[in-house]
Order: structure tokens, then sequence, then C-alpha cells
């Protein structure tokens, strides 16, 4: 079970092993047959992450005679199909494209000396679980004492090790960096802008470059234009939060910033990678609120400045939803003044003048900035 920051190699960390191992054994996957017997078997998330990984390794074995094929949803199955029974020694695969192939008989399982997991936490967030546990404990894969199996991710939450405790056996935990963490090589800015002011901001920072869009059928060319540099800004959701490598990233900007703390690490580790510097951009406002004290813990473990106004809000919602803790103040009137100037440390410092006519009453002042008096 290995956990490290994103960007730090964890794809060639199980594909030179099950290459490596393949070659030793000088056993190859069966070719020619309708059924494909591969050796080794690498799960991921999604297409494009399946796309990638199958290219990386398909460098790594160049010339070592192991064979690797890639299949995923969403594409046609006939090409598919025919690389498989070319044969195949190493199967990249996501796990709903591989149940099918599995049920069709096209694929079998009964040879498999190595499992890898990629982006696992990724894969139970999208609900994969039954079809990785249907893949693992109910098809003819062999037994965990007999396969050698890899869980990597970039974080570490329960539901992972539940996995791990459940499809590996005497299993080694290795962990690169702090779990859950970013690189100090992203320079993390955050910004203050209203909802209703971020579309003009964004246009500010990307200076009217061209863009592209990342979704349906063209999202495999966005990545190839992005990729090659054709197009230098990618517009994505969070299919390109994960995993995906594209070299010479600079610059990350969080349109939108999720409600987790993991998915904000993994979207800015799109940058940043591989030893390279990078940069960051959030848009926080009100709405993100949860999210404040998190983000400034993570960014002081990174050794980014944390904006001033960034601490107040982790200080006042301490990860809750606004609008949820009250402060109560309790005024009497042997305050001997026609005006009080109460200071609140909310959202900044501000004044809030205080009538004679009210001093008697309660103040309930909402962490909204929001004051509300009732009559006592």
């Amino acid at each position: 079970m290995a956990c490290a920051q994103t960007g730090s190699g964890k794809t060639a960390a199980f594909c030179f092993p099950i290459i490596s191992g393949i070659m030793k054994g000088k056993e190859f996957g069966q070719r020619g047959g309708r059924t494909a017997y591969p050796l080794g078997l690498i799960l991921s998330p999604t297409r494009e992450l399946s796309v990638q990984i199958h290219e990386e390794a398909r460098k790594f074995a160049y010339q070592t005679g192991v064979r690797v094929v890639v299949a995923y949803g969403g594409a046609p199955i006939s090409q598919q199909l025919r690389e498989l029974e070319r044969g195949v020694d190493i199967l990249v695969a996501t796990p709903g494209r591989l149940v099918d192939l599995l049920e069709r008989a096209r694929v079998s399982l009964q040879m498999i000396k190595y499992l890898a997991l990629d982006e696992a936490d990724r894969m139970l967030d999208m609900g994969f679980e039954p079809q990785i546990r249907k893949i693992v404990e109910q098809m003819d894969m062999p037994p965990s004492g007999v396969r050698q199996t890899m869980l990597f991710s970039a974080t570490f939450p329960k539901e992972i090790q539940r996995l791990a405790s459940d499809f590996l056996s005497g299993y080694i935990f290795l962990s690169v960096g702090r779990v859950g963490s970013s690189t100090d090589l992203i320079v993390q800015r955050v910004e203050f802008v209203l909802q209703s002011d971020k579309r003009s901001h964004l246009m500010d920072l990307l200076h009217a470059q061209r863009a592209n869009g990342a979704h349906g059928k063209e999202r495999e060319y966005a990545l190839r234009s992005f990729k090659s540099g054709q197009t230098p800004i990618l517009v994505a959701t969070d299919v390109a939060a994960r995993g995906l490598d594209i070299p010479h990233v600079a610059h990350v900007i969080n349109f939108d910033l999720p409600n987790d703390i993991d998915d904000y690490v993994h979207r800015i580790g799109r940058t940043g990678r591989a030893g390279k510097s990078g940069l960051a951009t959030a848009f926080f406002n009100e709405d993100n609120a949860n999210l404040a004290r998190p983000l400034a813990g993570l960014m002081q473990e990174s050794n980014q400045e944390v904006p001033a106004w960034l601490a107040r809000y982790a200080v006042i919602f301490g990860g809750n939803p606004p609008l949820i803790r009250l402060v109560v103040l309790s005024i009497t009137s042997t305050a001997a003044m026609d005006m009080l100037a109460l200071e609140l440390p909310v959202l900044g410092t501000e004044s809030i003048p205080l009538p004679q006519n009210q001093l008697d009453s309660w103040f309930l002042v909402l962490c909204s900035v929001r004051v509300c008096t009732f009559s006592t």
C-alpha cells in the first residue's frame, strides 16, 4: 500500500516491478486465442488515466517483449477485442469495462501474478467498489497469497484502509511525504473573489488566451491538444483532477473550489510535477467557508503564506458551514454612552454602531455579518 504526493511518480513505481517480474519469470500471456490471459492487471478510475498509464507502460516495456493493452468504457469494444486477441501481458482497464470483458469470457484472470490499483481512493469515490470486489473476489483471480497486489493513492481514508486489509496479505504501508498533503514546489495563491466577479477575474488571469473544453466525446482530443501545447489553456471538470500527468503545466486555477481538501490537493497536483515548480490559484468566497481551516492548514504545511483574511475565516468558521455558530452579546443600560462601537473579528474588523434605545437588547451576531436584535 503506497501513498505519495501527486506528481511523485507512482505510475513508474508499479509499472517497472510488473514488467521486471514478467521478464524474470520468462512467462508471457497466451497469444492469438479468443480469451486473453494477462499476467498483470492495472485498474484505474477513468479512461483518460487508463490511456495515460497505457502510454507510459508501453514506453517502459519498449523492446522487452512485454505487451501492454488498454480497455475502457465509452469507446467501441471491437478494437479493444482485436488488441486483446493479439495477446496481452499487462492489461490496463477501468473496472466497468473489465467486468464486461470478463462476463463475455474475453478475458480470464486465472494467470494474474500482479494486480495494481491506481488512484484507489478515486475509484471508491466514483462508486466502483462493487465492481472492484467482483473482479478481485468473485472471478477467477488467484488469491492474495499467490498474486502480488499493489494499491496506490495520494490519500489514505478509512475506506482505502478497509480495502487494503481485504485485498492485501501481510502488506507493507509505504508513505512518501505527508499523506494527503501537497508538495512545496507548488506556489499556492488564494484570492477572495465574489461569485459574481469570478468570470471577469478569470479573464484578467488568462488574458484572453484560447481555451479548450474537456467534456464528452471531445475529452481525449482536448487533452491531446493541451498536452501538445497547441491549446495553451484547458477548461475541465474533476475529470482532470486526478492522476493525469501533463508536462509543463505552469498554472492551475480553481474557479470553483471543491468541497473536500483531498480533491483540492489532487487538482493542484496537475502542476509542480516531477520536481518542477508550479502555481495554483484558487477563487475563494463565503460559499467555501467550510474549506477555510483545512486549506489554511495545508498551505502552512507546504510553507505557503496564508492570507490574513483566510486565517480569520479559519478561526471563525473552523471548518463548519456558515450561519451555524452564533456569538451572543448581552448589552446593559448601565453603559453611560449614547453610542457603542462594537468591534467584530468577522471577515476583517467592522464597526457596528448600536443606538441608545437598543442597549437593553440581546444581539445575535451571525458569522455572515448579519445583525438581528430581539427585545428582552
